[in-house]
This record gives structure tokens, sequence and C-alpha cells, in this order.
């Protein structure tokens, strides 16, 4: 009897501590209930998925629900967490498309680029929507709280918002391309403002203020006929004919999350609709691979950090392309990610790896260089780490890229068609022997690092914050309502030079008529 009474007096005791942790629960507000969330990534590009992937599942974690159409599937399942997986995809790490050296060369120059880029867009759009899995979502009767499309030349998977009747969002993987502006009324002034597919940054001489001004207007024109029309006749074609313009629903996106910051990618205004969560990606420290430690500790003379990102080739560099010449010299290590098995002519202090976690490499402090390609996560992760850059950039937002990291000292820019042994030697030995590379470097990262939030933390709340604001229409700018020669003021000039012609006019012609007067008097006198 006494164990009884014992074991109730227990209970309620427990019962005690419990109620006011309940109540707690019950009754203070939560910030936003749980959504179901559509995230379209149809690209074959890995690092466009891998910038993303942690904000998905940032979402999953908080108890939203996510359906994610992709080429990249979770290896390990997560319950809230349903990949709707395309044709094609991959279960593993590697990427699905490659670029040897040749290619990257021949979409070099910035138009070629930016129409490759229209033209991949519009085929891709195609082969997605044709995918069955696709086909099937478009035809059910699912139910979607927000719809997140990677803004990729996508804009054929905006319909899918206006569909589900879903809060449009938009994460662009590189800086804000140029037409991404005028959907957000965003100011994108060429004066100061550089095209990401030119090789300036923020500060542009006249020469280069009218390349950039002229290249600019060029890349919305094209965009709109090489990828908007084609993408208008999908869209139609898949979600019905009475699907409102790609336009009108890309002016109806409620935030646009952009993969740059202000330390590394300079200072620009920015509507409240457009956030930028640059280094995003940028996982928690973790501790390397035993082996891939004891090199990097070992190295008495510091290493040199080779990789050209997942996309890039390095294998199928010609072999005068190799640096190892110049690499053999050094008296640093240097860690290469090589795709092949072997190295032909690999000297001593060089080590080739197929993956290399990235961000924990670059984090060692033996790491003095890396030698990039100038892709955007690499240059976000140096610049987080303080690592000084060597930037050898082919194509796409790469050149823009290495061009942001030099005007801020912390890279040399090499031309792969200029690279010689001793070019490399020299821009390594400058890098590596200028402490002003390291200082400028170490400034960056301090800058890059100090926000009220993480990347990922601001990501969250800002995506929460338009679900709890019904789509945060108050946070659109109202140059999306006006046309672009409105925008542009043309309607306003034209009214003032009007006016003051007019006026011009009025006053030649009253003076005309004066004289003509003051002639006829003179005339009448004179007779």
């Amino acid at each position: 009897m006494k164990r009884e009474f014992q074991g109730q007096m227990a209970k309620s005791a427990l019962w005690c501590l419990c109620l006011p942790v309940l109540l707690f629960l019950l009754l203070v507000p939560q910030d936003v209930s749980c959504a179901r969330f559509l995230v379209i990534i149809p690209t074959s590009v890995k690092s466009h998925f891998l910038m993303l992937e942690k904000y998905m599942k940032a979402l999953a974690d908080r108890g939203h629900e996510l359906v994610v159409v992709s080429r990249f599937p979770q290896i390990q399942p997560i319950s809230n967490y349903v990949d709707i997986v395309l044709e094609g995809s991959l279960n593993g790490s590697n990427p699905k498309y490659t670029l040897s050296i040749e290619q990257a060369l021949f979409i070099k120059n910035p138009v070629v680029n930016a129409m490759s880029l229209a033209k991949y867009g519009a085929l891709n759009c195609g082969a997605v929507l044709n995918d069955p899995s696709v086909k099937q979502l478009i035809n059910s009767d699912e139910k979607f709280d927000v719809v997140v499309n990677d803004c990729f030349h996508t804009d054929c998977f905006l319909p899918f918002a206006y569909k589900f009747g879903a809060i449009s969002i938009c994460a662009s993987t590189s800086v804000l391309m140029p037409w991404a502006n005028d959907r957000m009324g965003n100011p994108d002034n060429p004066s100061y403002i550089p095209n990401l597919f030119t090789s300036y940054s923020e500060r542009m001489n006249f020469v280069e203020r009218v390349i950039n001004a002229v290249t600019t207007v060029l890349h919305k024109v094209a965009y709109h006929f090489i990828s908007d029309c084609p993408s208008q006749l999908l869209a139609r074609k898949f979600f019905g004919e009475d699907t409102p313009d790609l336009a009108d629903l890309a002016r109806n996106i409620s935030l646009l999350l952009v993969n740059s910051h202000f330390s590394v990618n300079a200072p620009r205004p920015l509507v409240p609709g457009v956030v930028e969560i640059g280094g995003m990606h940028i996982p928690k420290p973790k501790p390397l691979p035993q082996p891939l430690q004891d090199y990097l500790d070992g190295a008495r003379h510091g290493v040199i950090y080779f990789s050209f990102g997942s996309l890039l080739q390095a294998k199928s560099f010609p072999d005068d392309k190799r640096f190892l010449q110049a690499f053999s010299e050094l008296p640093q290590r240097v860690l290469w990610k090589w795709e092949g098995d072997t190295l032909p002519g690999q000297p001593e202090n060089v080590q080739i790896e197929k993956w290399c976690p990235q961000s924990d490499i670059l984090r060692h402090p033996n790491v003095l260089a890396f030698v990039s390609h100038g892709g955007l996560l690499g240059t976000l992760e140096a610049a987080y780490n303080g690592v000084p850059v060597v930037g050898i950039p082919f194509y796409g937002d790469q050149r823009s890229n290495v061009a942001h990291l030099k005007a801020r000292g912390m890279a040399i820019q090499l031309q792969y068609e200029n690279i010689t042994k001793q070019s490399v030697l020299e821009a390594l030995r400058t890098v590596l022997d200028q402490p002003s590379y390291i200082e400028n470097a170490r400034r960056t990262a301090r800058i890059f690092r100090d926000r009220p939030q993480s990347a990922l933390d601001t990501a969250i709340f800002w995506t929460e914050y338009v679900m709890r604001h019904g789509g945060a229409p108050h946070l659109r700018s109202a140059a999306v309502e006006l046309a672009w020669y409105q925008y542009l003021l043309l309607d306003v000039i034209a009214f003032t030079l009007g006016t003051i012609l007019i006026f011009i006019l009025a006053v030649r012609k009253f003076f005309r008529v004066l004289c003509s007067s003051k002639n006829v008097l003179v005339k009448k006198k004179q007779e």
C-alpha cells in the first residue's frame, strides 16, 4: 500500500513539473505553421543543387514538408522530404553535366555564353516538363503553399505557383542575372553594377561602362527572344492555354534569394524582396579524413589547393597547360582535385584527390593559396576562409567573380590562353610572398562573417516571413508595375523636351510676329 501511494505521489509530482511546460508550448504563438513546399531544381549542374540543399534540409528540420524535383535525390531518406527524381538522375555525388576545357573556351565569349545558357535552359525546360513524373505532378490535385524555383533559365516552371495558388520564391545560385532585376523592380544601373558575364568589378572606366551598359541591354533583349518566348510556348503547352504570360508571373515573385554578399560582390541597392544569402552553402567545420589531415599538417612550407570545381574537367587540360613544371619548382605542397586515377608526370610535391571537402581544406591554416576557375561557390568559400586566390576563369560569372576578388586585393587573374610555367610561378609567388594578399583575404573574411545572423538563418527567416504575410506584397517595389519607358523616365524626358521645344517655338514665333509688326510700322511711317 505504501509503495502504491509513493508511486501515485511520484506521478503527481511529474505531472506538476510537466504541466507548466505543456501550457507554455500551447500558449506561446508559433511564428508560422508548417507549410508544404514544392522545390524545383531542374539543372544537371551539381553545384546548383548543393547551394540549395542546406536550405531545403533546414526547412525540413523546421517541420515543413518538401517535395523536391531534381536530378540529385537524397541518399539518406528524410521523412518529410520527398524526391521526384528526374530521368537520368544520379544517386551519388558525381555531377551529371561536365565540361572539357575546349568546351569551356568555346563559350567564353559573353554573347556566346549567354546564348548557350539560354539554349540550354530551353532544352532543359522541354526535357523536364516532358518527364513522366513532372507531367503527373502538373495533372495532379496536389496542394502546395510555397513553390521555390532555381532562377537559372527556368521561367517555364513559374506556372507551378500559379497552378497551385502558392507563394512564388526564386533562388539565384549566381549573383543577379541582368534580367532578374526587372521582375523585382530592383535598380541595376550599369554605370557601377557590372554585368556578371563581363570581367569588370564595380569600378569601371569609361570604355568598360560603355561595354557593360551595351552588354546588359543586349542580354535583356536576347533573353526575351531566346529564352522567354520558347518558355512561354512550353508553359502553355503543358499548363494550358489560359496560363498567364511568364513576364506577369515573374513580376509576382514574392522573394528572390541571391547567392551574393556585398563583402565580395560589391555593395549595390536591393529592394526588400531581394535578399543576399551568399555563403549559405558553406558547411559547418568537419574533421578531414586522416590521410588528408596528415598531408596538410605535414606541409612545412604550406599547401596550394588546386580545384576547378565539379563542372570543369582538369584531366582535359593539354599537357602544356597542366602547371606541373611550375609546381615542381615550388617548396609548397600542392593538393589537386583531379578526376583521373593517375596524373602523368606528377611531381613529388603534388597529391591528387578525386574528391575534396573544399571548405574544410581551405579552413586549414597551412593552406596558403587557392588556384581556382572562379566558380561562385569556391569564390565565397575562399572569402569565408580568408585564402588568396589565383583565378583562371573561363565562362559564365567566373570572370566577374575573380574581378571582384581582385578588387578586394586578394586575387590575381591569369588568362588560360596565356598560361606558361613562368606566369604560373609569378602569380603564385606574388600571392605567397606579398603579405598584402593574405591580409586583404583575412579582412574580407572578417567582413564576410560579420552578420546579424547566418546566411542560412537569413534565408529561412525571409522565407517564413513571406509565408506569414501572405506573399508579402508590401515588399514589392512599385517599379514592377511600370512599363520600361516609364521606369527609365523616357515619357517624362519626352514631355520635358517637348515642352521646352514648344516653348522655344512659341518664343521664336512671338519674336517673328513682333519683328514683322515693327517692320510694318516702319514701312508705314516711311510711306
